[in-house]
């Protein structure tokens, strides 16, 4: 009896934020595009900020976002998230470019955000805290190559073993010199090296990591990027989250492309990429790791009528597991990876396999994403669970976005059931 009145009340729930979403999307089908005199106030804005003395860049963020996770206090929190960023001209070559980013709540703060104590909540992962996002400089005076110095955001192919995490309001950025050189034209070389993670939960990760990314691109078909990636957590006390257990060794190759099938009206998606994994440095533990992704799909770019941009994939990513230890990708933007509802960003000891779909549209300017998910161990043959995401994006005359997101985890043999919901106002200039 008490099983059904669960299952009853999750229904219920899962029913109402259907209903939520729904009447969002028609909100936002509603809105008309912005007239003429406010598109000529964006651009007044745009144009005082920036001048020959430098640019003036700034991002507010405000998220209401709602956890009901198994076992924990449901919870709900509004995050308000600021970045103010000053780029200079350039000089002989050289340009720098400071960024502030703080965040607090604003009404709702009875939430886990992971450096508060309050365990009994569940997790929305961004505390309140302000620093120095971004500090770099850069040289450009070679043919084809920029050189950059100091904390950075990094993004390497599709962000899934290097990114900026940029889903928190706090993002991940990296202490590290950057060298880019796209002087042979199809062919690129990215450099780098780190020494320091600046989390997003603000806090510092030593570490000595050399990052090896190079991409050559077959025009109208697609782009090959292998890349070598060494990680090397080397401060035990001052290694956060990591320890020496997430010091690794990655190589892989990557293909991604589309292709028309029919004159510009249809074009066919295609991705796959392996990598390997192995321990590295003082990791304890005698590894090797497989990781595999295949991605499959159509575009239907233009319509017609009131749905364009068409598109729907069908994946399958797999990160394996030896020796009872999964494949680590510690520096990636995990999130936007085997479902929003964030249970797997750290990949269980079994690995992971993770099928899932796409449907993706944009309806009268209103871009619609729905996934799901069927996870299960790499190992063993356990079934971890499905999850249903849905998101709707809506953006206003290129400086103001609105976005509503829906994660559904229906636990198996894995964790608790979980539900989150999102609503938030983005404002970037």
């Amino acid at each position: 009896m008490k099983r059904s009145l669960t299952r009853s009340a999750r229904t219920s729930g899962v029913a109402t934020r259907i209903v939520i979403l729904g009447t969002t999307l028609a909100l936002l089908i509603g809105v008309e595009v912005a007239p003429a005199a406010d598109i000529a106030i964006n651009d007044s804005i745009q144009d005082s900020l920036k001048g020959d003395w430098g640019q003036v860049t700034f991002n507010l963020r405000y998220r209401f976002e709602y956890v009901d996770q198994d076992g924990l206090k449901t919870t709900q929190g509004d995050p308000f998230r600021l970045r103010l960023g000053y780029l200079t001209p350039s000089f002989a070559g050289f340009q720098a470019f400071a960024e502030f980013e703080g965040n607090t709540p604003i009404f709702e703060d009875d939430y886990n955000d992971t450096t508060n104590g309050k365990t009994e909540y569940a997790v929305i992962a961004d505390p309140s805290e302000s620093e120095l996002n971004q500090g770099w400089l850069s040289f450009d005076t070679i043919p084809g190559t920029v050189i950059k110095g100091g904390r950075q955001r990094i993004l390497l192919d599709n962000e899934r073993f290097v990114g900026a995490v940029g889903w928190r309001q706090m993002e991940q950025t990296f202490d590290a010199v950057n060298l880019l050189n796209t002087h042979l034209g199809d062919f690129s070389a990215n450099v780098t090296y780190i020494w320091n993670i600046r989390t997003i939960t603000s806090k510092d990760v030593n570490i000595k990591s050399p990052l090896l990314n190079l991409q050559y691109t077959f025009r109208n078909f697609g782009s090959l990027t292998g890349y070598g990636y060494w990680l090397d957590y080397d401060d035990p006390d001052n290694s956060g989250p990591f320890e020496y257990a997430f010091s690794t060794q990655t190589f892989g190759l990557r293909f991604d492309g589309k292709a028309a099938v029919a004159e510009d009206s249809l074009k066919l998606l295609y991705t796959a990429e392996y990598a390997s994994q192995s321990n590295y440095q003082d990791n304890p533990k005698d590894y090797t790791a497989d990781y595999y992704h295949i991605i499959g799909g159509l575009l239907a770019p233009n319509s017609g009528s009131m749905l364009t941009n068409i598109s729907g994939k069908i994946a399958y990513e797999v990160l394996g597991a030896d020796n009872g230890v999964s494949f680590k990708t510690p520096l990636g933007t995990n999130h936007g990876f085997n479902g929003w509802a964030d249970l797997f960003l750290t990949v269980p000891p079994n690995g992971l396999r993770d099928l899932y779909g796409i449907l993706s549209s944009t309806i009268a300017g209103v871009k619609v994403d729905l996934i799901y998910h069927d996870f299960q161990a790499d190992e063993g043959g356990s079934d971890y669970g499905t999850e249903f995401n849905v998101m709707l994006t809506k953006i206003f005359g290129k400086n103001y976005t609105l976005q509503a997101a829906y994660a559904d985890y229906n636990a198996d043999e894995y964790k608790s059931d979980t539900q989150k919901f999102w609503l938030q106002f983005i404002v970037a200039f």
